[in-house]
């Protein structure tokens, strides 16, 4: 028999509008992680007893006040209509898992009533769900939002060496598991009490005392990190030359300080023109890198093959173009407009603000840098390219001994977007053992260690350098060789145990009428 929900539907969708916010709390810049386990749980337990569609309800009443609350940054660049549509389109992804977890709820206990299934398979199916609802929402449709995923939410939590273990997606997998198995071992009484404490207590013990990855070094990279300040915002205002100008304007300290550099690393919206191109943007290129005796990683608006790229340009004085990488995650209606006739015929004023149609890049991510001590090989991103697992594994596993990211965060302000990106970025350094140059346009630029400590930043909207000497590593972590894997063992360990539930516990109840006495 079903048991029935402990909340009514008009109570379950009032916590679940107020769990949202919750959640958004737990991710910078107020950056209060416990909030996130607190969420889930009111989120979870809102679901238990619900039918599909109710529970769906729940769970889209829950995502539009996560993420309307976790990016009102998003607003300011189009404004709220295509906030709304991005948050309305993630509250529909939790809507579909929540009423999946319903399901397993129903289902799995039926199935399987002993302390087996309570106490174990429905925790794993419950997590397994949610980390199979991530997965699809991460990457589909347009590439996917991998923006505020739960175990995004954990960058300064003790656990957080895991990640390097198991990634965004494992780190995911293990609060909910934790969370549901708090739940169960309260609400289940087939065994005694202390049995029952045993396992959530154990799971957080193993999570807090996992050893962190190792990750000897390897060297090190000079890298001089310019933050210009300039007016770098897709509607603001600038005159021609602005970009690079003030660019320019903040590298040129360092040549009367005859600061010794292996790279000069200049930001996403950098340039106003491409080197290639512009005689006047290859000459002040050629002057950056020949004063400062190194070479120069850039950013420019490239066009080749009739399509224009995001593309960033190892640039070497006397000798120009050494390597690009064409940006491989433009942003769907910020750097294009996919599907343009479509939208168009729907808005057609806000989709005419987005003239820019950027073409997702086919080159590979990694540049040889050639330091002053031998070549380097460096993962190269741009901007939004940090939230894509696959891009990042990949630059590490084809030889990438740190990462260089880059971005131009000028049409956010001061919002929380940049802070949240600077968080992912030092989840990356933990994840996959290297440490991360991250270069902005108005910040934040910082240099962050492999174990996702920041270790040199710069303030918002300052013009001003950095020059670190950048450890270099080589270890490949087991998320860079086995994470994509580990992602789609957990999810579909979910979808498989609640299919087979439903499948038992149809066949139970089948059973069970066959073998009732006949009246």
């Amino acid at each position: 028999m079903t048991e029935r929900p402990p909340l009514p539907l008009w109570a379950a969708v009032l916590v679940a509008a107020g769990a949202g916010p919750v959640m958004s709390a737990a991710y910078p810049d107020r950056g209060w992680w416990p909030l996130a386990f607190v969420a889930i749980a009111v989120l979870l337990l809102a679901l238990i007893g619900r039918r599909f569609w109710s529970a769906a309800l729940v769970g889209l009443v829950f995502g539009l006040g996560y993420y309307l609350t976790l990016v009102t940054w998003t607003s300011t660049f189009l404004g709220w209509v295509p906030m709304t549509a991005l948050c309305s389109l993630m509250g529909v992804w939790f809507a579909l898992g929540s009423g999946l977890i319903a399901w397993a709820y129903r289902w799995l206990p039926r199935a399987w009533p002993g302390a087996g299934g309570r106490m174990v398979l429905l925790p794993i199916a419950i997590a397994g769900l949610w980390t199979a609802r991530e997965a699809v929402a991460s990457v589909w449709p347009y590439g996917g939002f991998a923006w505020g995923r739960a175990g995004e939410s954990l960058i300064d939590a003790p656990v957080a060496p895991l990640y390097a273990w198991v990634g965004i997606s494992g780190m995911t997998f293990l609060m909910v598991w934790l969370v549901a198995l708090t739940i169960e071992a309260c609400r289940y009484r087939g065994v005694p009490a202390l049995q029952r404490a045993i396992a959530p207590i154990g799971l957080a013990a193993a999570m807090l005392i996992w050893p962190a990855w190792p990750v000897p070094t390897t060297g090190s990279l000079r890298i001089a990190m310019v933050q210009g300040d300039g007016p770098a915002g897709y509607f603001e205002h600038r005159d021609p030359g602005a970009l690079i100008t003030a660019q320019y304007l903040a590298t040129a300290p360092l040549f009367d300080a005859d600061v010794e550099a292996d790279l000069v690393l200049w930001p996403e919206g950098s340039s106003d023109w491409d080197p290639e191109t512009d005689a006047g943007t290859a000459r002040i290129w050629d002057d950056v890198s020949a004063r400062m005796g190194a070479p120069l990683l850039a950013q420019a608006t490239t066009e080749h093959d009739g399509n224009d790229y995001n593309t960033a340009i190892l640039w070497q004085a006397g000798s120009g173009a050494l390597d690009r990488y064409d940006k491989r995650h433009p942003v769907p209606f910020g750097e294009y407009i996919p599907d343009r006739d479509f939208f168009h015929a729907l808005a057609p004023d806000l989709v005419d603000l987005v003239q820019r149609g950027f073409t997702p890049g086919t080159t590979d991510p990694v540049m040889s840098i050639p330091a002053r001590s031998g070549a380097v090989e460096a993962a190269v991103n741009i901007c939004y390219d940090i939230v894509d697992d696959a891009l990042l594994r990949e630059s590490v596993r084809d030889g990438g001994r740190i990462i260089l990211a880059s971005s131009n965060t000028a049409d956010f302000g001061f919002s929380d977007e940049s802070v949240q990106q600077l968080a992912i970025a030092r989840i990356r350094a933990i994840e996959l053992g290297r440490s991360v140059a991250n270069v902005s346009t108005v910040g934040i630029t910082a240099v962050i260690a492999p174990d996702g400590a920041v270790t040199a930043s710069l303030p918002r909207y300052t013009a001003g350098t950095i020059v670190a000497d950048v450890p270099l590593a080589d270890t490949v972590t087991p998320d860079a060789v086995a994470g994509a894997d580990i992602e789609l063992l957990l999810g579909g360990l979910g979808i498989a145990l609640l299919l087979g539930g439903g499948l038992a516990g149809g066949v139970t109840r089948r059973e069970a009428r066959e073998t009732a006495p006949r009246r």
